[in-house]
């Protein structure tokens, strides 16, 4: 499976932007997809997730409310739109695919995307 990131840009603080995450090389409608995000000096960190066959998501704390994660299964892609974008939500974000049993653990992914910087102003 084939990951590719993309949608990063620069945004001033309350702003918004829209992450894509395509995937090919193999169905991927049995996955569950991630997003996951690093800032300069810090560890990758969990964002959100999707279980592409159900739809089911799931949020880290720091984003929910914030940010939505969607899925459409004809295309292979997962979007993350993000809004009131913070100068904290600075980092580069990747997308990722498996089939974790605990969906913020980056470890049980087995498939990853090259990263998307995304930069917020204040």
């Amino acid at each position: 499976v084939q990951l590719q990131a993309f949608g990063g840009g620069f945004v001033q603080a309350g702003g918004s932007l829209r992450l894509s995450c395509a995937a090919s090389g193999r169905t991927v409608s049995n996955y569950v997809m991630g997003w996951f995000r690093q800032a300069p000096g810090k560890e990758r960190e969990f964002v959100a997730a999707i279980k592409l066959s159900s739809g089911s998501t799931y949020y880290a704390d720091s984003v929910k409310g914030r940010f939505t994660i969607s899925r459409n299964n004809a295309k292979n892609t997962v979007y993350l739109q993000m809004n009131g974008l913070r100068p904290e939500d600075t980092a580069v974000y990747y997308c990722a695919a498996g089939n974790p049993q605990y969906y913020g653990l980056e470890i049980l992914y087995d498939y990853w995307g090259q990263g998307t910087l995304v930069t917020v102003s204040s």
